[in-house]
């Protein structure tokens, strides 16, 4: 009997510890600071920034109903047509589960693209999941918003 307790010990001490830990609302700040890090990657074309923020399997859903995986999204970044003055996120919540986040609000851009300018105001939502010691976007989808 004692054997099997300890047996049975052994595996739910083993199983505990291969659950990531606990997120917690500390999280929730860090996750609404690389939102920010991730607006101010887009206004500098910065997409070695950006990869170090979205994971392998990322998938973004623009406003127009395009789907981009990593690699368009980050080839995207560098577009120097894109010219953004303004990136900004608004009404930001966060909601925590065990090793993910939900993260949505409302966001303002502005700038020109190819010469004409623009200026939206949309809604995102963006799934997080929290992966070998570091938090990583794996889909974001945006919106625009009626005036």
């Amino acid at each position: 009997m004692k054997t099997f307790l300890l047996v049975l010990f052994f595996l739910v001490a083993l199983a505990g510890a291969q659950h990531p830990p606990a997120v917690t609302a500390a999280d929730e700040s860090k996750l609404v600071a690389l939102e920010n890090a991730w607006n101010q990657a887009q206004l500098h074309h910065d997409a070695q920034a950006l990869e170090a923020l979205v994971g392998d399997t990322f998938i973004y859903t623009d406003y127009d109903g395009t789907v981009m995986d990593k690699r368009k999204f980050l080839d995207d970044i560098k577009d120097v047509s894109y010219r953004a003055t303004l990136v900004t996120n608004e009404d930001v919540k966060v909601h925590l589960y065990q090793n993910a986040a939900v993260v949505f609000g409302t966001y303002h851009t502005k700038g020109t693209y190819k010469g004409k300018p623009f200026e939206h105001r949309g809604r995102f939502t963006d799934t997080w999941i929290y992966s070998k010691d570091h938090w990583e976007c794996v889909a974001s989808h945006t919106n625009l918003m009626r005036k």
